[in-house]
C-alpha cells in the first residue's frame, strides 16, 4: 500500500518550516526575518511556485498517461489511489475550487468540432478564478469610491506632508552631522579635539604659504584683523572651500578635506588671532569686523585697527619733535 501526502501539503509545510527556521537564525533586529530579507523571502517564494508549477506539469502528464492505459490497469491504479493517505476535506476543497470533471466524464464534455483530430473539451472557467475576479471587482469598487468619491486619501497631500517631514529631519541631522556642514551653517569649533584636529591639517597644508604661526610668507598673514576675503568662521571657511576667487593664489579644498576638516581648520586659524609671529608679514586687505560679535570684541578689535593706522601712517610721514 502506497502512503504519501499531497504536494498541496507538503509544500507550504515545507515553506513554512524553512520561514521559522530563518526566524531562528537569522538576526533581522524588530523586523520579521522574510521582511528584513525580502530578496531571500522572494527567492523562497520563486521555489515555491515553480515546484507547484512542476507539480501540476506532473499531474496533467499522470492524467495524460492514465488514458493509455487499459481497463485493467485503470482498475488497479483507481485502487491504488483509493488506499493513498490524503485529508479528504483538502481534496474536496481542492477539487471543488478546481472546477475540472473527472477524466471518466470528459466524453460529455467534448465538443464536435477538432483540428487534425485534436478535440476540445468544454470545460468551464475554474472557480477559483471566477471567485478571484468578483474580488477585483468589488475592490476596484471600493478602491473608486474610497479614493476619488470620498476623497478620503490624496497622494498628493500625503507627498507633499512626507516631503514637509523629510526636509524637517534632514535639518535636524544637520544640526548633529559634522561632515554635513557648509558656509551657512558652520560654526566655530572650540573643543580642544577640534582645535588640535585644525592645527595638524594647517601644519600639513597650508604651513607652506601660510608660515606654522601664521604670519605669513607666500599667502597673506592669518594673526592681525586684516582679511581680503572677509574674516569670520563662514568667511574663511568659505575660502578654504572655494580658494581664491580671481582663480590666483590660494587654491580651493573642498576636494581633498571634508567639510568637517575645512570648519576644524577655519576655527584654529581664527585662534591664531592676536597671536605674535616671528616674522610677520605686511597687512593685506581690509579691517574685518564682525557685527554679530559682542560691543566689547567690536570695540577692542576697532581700537587696535585705529592703532595701527595711526603706526602706519607716523611710519609714513614721521612726526617731527618740536624744538
Amino acid at each position: 500500500m502506497r502512503n504519501s501526502t499531497p504536494a498541496w501539503v507538503r509544500v507550504p509545510v515545507l515553506f513554512f518550516t524553512i520561514f521559522l527556521l530563518m526566524e531562528f537564525f537569522i538576526d533581522s533586529g524588530d523586523q520579521p526575518a522574510f521582511i528584513a530579507y525580502p530578496m531571500t523571502a522572494y527567492f523562497l517564494l520563486l521555489v515555491l511556485l515553480l515546484l507547484i508549477a512542476i507539480e501540476l506539469i506532473l499531474k496533467s502528464i499522470e492524467n495524460v498517461m492514465y488514458q493509455t492505459l487499459s481497463e485493467e490497469a485503470k482498475a488497479r491504479y483507481n485502487e491504488s489511489k483509493s488506499d493513498t493517505w490524503e485529508w479528504a476535506w483538502g481534496k474536496r476543497m481542492y477539487q471543488k475550487l478546481l472546477g475540472s470533471r473527472p477524466i471518466e466524464e470528459e466524453g460529455e464534455i467534448i465538443l464536435d468540432h477538432n483540428y487534425d483530430g485534436i478535440r476540445e473539451l468544454d470545460n468551464r472557467l475554474p472557480p477559483w478564478w471566477i471567485y478571484l475576479f468578483y474580488i477585483t471587482i468589488i475592490f476596484g469598487v471600493a478602491y473608486l469610491v474610497r479614493f476619488h468619491v470620498f476623497n478620503d486619501y490624496n497622494q498628493s497631500s500625503e507627498f507633499e506632508q512626507e516631503m514637509a517631514e523629510a526636509r524637517i529631519a534632514i535639518e535636524e541631522y544637520k544640526k548633529t552631522a559634522k561632515d554635513l556642514v557648509d558656509a551657512n551653517t558652520v560654526e566655530l569649533l572650540t573643543e580642544a579635539s577640534d582645535i588640535n584636529a585644525g592645527k595638524v591639517i594647517f601644519e600639513t597644508n597650508c604651513a607652506v604659504c601660510h608660515m606654522n604661526d601664521g604670519g605669513g610668507g607666500i599667502g597673506p598673514n592669518l594673526t592681525d584683523n586684516y582679511w581680503i576675503l572677509g574674516g569670520g568662521i563662514r568667511n574663511v571657511f568659505n575660502t578654504v572651500s572655494e580658494g581664491g576667487r580671481s582663480g590666483k593664489g590660494m587654491v580651493p579644498w573642498k576636494s581633498t578635506l571634508k567639510p568637517n576638516e575645512m570648519a576644524q581648520v577655519s576655527s584654529y586659524i581664527l585662534s591664531m588671532q592676536g597671536t605674535t609671529p616671528a616674522n610677520p608679514k605686511d597687512p593685506e586687505g581690509d579691517i574685518w569686523i564682525d557685527e554679530n560679535a559682542p560691543a566689547e570684541e567690536i570695540q577692542v578689535v576697532s581700537d587696535s585697527a585705529a592703532v595701527e593706522i595711526i603706526m602706519e601712517d607716523e611710519a609714513v610721514n614721521p612726526v617731527e619733535p618740536e624744538e
